[in-house]
């Protein structure tokens, strides 16, 4: 149960193997990715469905409300452990920040496609840059960090919202005012704490335990909050109230995703194994099934545009298309090949082929 903590050495070795996902990876970080990418794709495929029944299109709309901050998320747990492994702190952080410049080239490049996603890459990539260095300090001093984001979150997009300047500068100025506090569904200054809070998950380790419980807790009532707080006023996107949805929505998947790997009833197990297969595959071609499925949104919005009606192939294509490329290219290959190209330009190459 614990085998994510530094405590886990109380569990037998053959336990702690079921649950990671292939030697020298944790489960329950690529079973999140997964979940995030898959998100991101029901959400992306929404377009080729605009008559959908608005039950579906709630269900929708919350899949990709929790996308970016899951991701977020894992990008967190993922920086941590990557301070974990040791290494100079100079070196590490090049890497880290040479892996946050590709995504921002990747975004700003994918970004020009013509399609109609809003590429989120470059503010994931910026969101590493300034968070991986917060990483390395205490324990308590991430949590007060963390705080103090968040409670200067929403004053801080208000203020911003008043700066002309930021709207009249050239580039690259008005791009990157856009990534940190002006982006119309994205902004680094809201994913900073989901990113923070996930390098203090792997710190405290993601186990079973009142952490856990209260989290559990607090997932519903923060949604209530903000179905509330939606009902009797106008909720702005990167308010406390929207904030608070975030949280949620990930804390919810968070919980549902670790009770799920430390069941200790072996039938259960193979359920949950086998569940998890696409999503760890997914989690771990994430950022080629990225690529890919906007690479096809922007073909076919370049050639046809915004379908009028429904148009199911395409939504087959986007979802269970792209999940079936994701495990067929893990199954068979290994790395993804963007992954595979972001590891060597960043000098943390990666094995082409599966290891496990």
């Amino acid at each position: 149960m614990d085998q994510y903590s530094a405590s886990a050495a109380t569990h037998a070795p053959e336990a702690r193997a079921r649950l990671r996902s292939a030697p020298g990876r944790l489960l329950v970080p690529d079973v999140l990715r997964g979940f995030a990418i898959i998100a991101m794709l029901i959400a992306h495929a929404a377009s080729f469905v605009p008559n959908a029944p608005w039950a579906v299109k709630f269900i929708t709309a919350n899949f990709s409300d929790v996308a970016s901050p899951l991701f977020a998320l894992v990008m967190g747990m993922s920086a941590e452990l990557v301070w974990r492994r040791g290494g100079r702190v100079g070196t590490t952080l090049l890497q880290q920040t040479l892996r946050g410049l590709f995504l921002v080239v990747l975004g700003v490049w994918m970004a020009g496609w013509g399609s109609w996603v809003a590429v989120v890459l470059a503010y994931l990539g910026l969101l590493i840059i300034i968070g991986a260095p917060i990483l390395l300090a205490r324990t308590p001093v991430v949590i007060a960090v963390t705080v103090v984001i968040l409670v200067v979150s929403q004053p801080l997009l208000a203020l911003s919202r008043t700066w002309i300047w930021a709207y009249t500068s050239g580039q690259p100025v008005q791009e990157l005012m856009t990534w940190l506090f002006l982006g119309p569904q994205y902004r680094v200054v809201n994913l900073l704490p989901m990113f923070l809070i996930g390098g203090l998950l792997i710190r405290h380790g993601l186990k079973r335990d009142r952490l856990l419980w209260v989290l559990a807790a607090a997932a519903p009532l923060a949604y209530i909050a903000w179905g509330i707080g939606q009902r009797f006023g106008t909720v702005q996107s990167g308010d406390y109230l929207d904030t608070l949805k975030d949280f949620g929505l990930v804390f919810a998947v968070y919980v549902c995703v670790v009770f799920a790997a430390t069941v200790r009833r072996e039938k259960a197990e193979r359920v949950w194994a086998a569940i998890f297969v696409p999503l760890r595959a997914c989690g771990q071609v994430a950022l080629s099934l990225y690529l890919l499925h906007v690479g096809l949104i922007a073909l076919w919005n370049n050639a046809y545009g915004r379908p009028a009606e429904n148009f199911y192939p395409g939504w087959l294509v986007i979802v269970p298309g792209m999940i079936l490329v994701g495990w067929l290219w893990w199954r068979f290959v290994g790395t993804g090949p963007v992954e595979w190209v972001m590891g060597w330009l960043t000098g943390r190459p990666k094995a082409i082929r599966r290891t496990a």
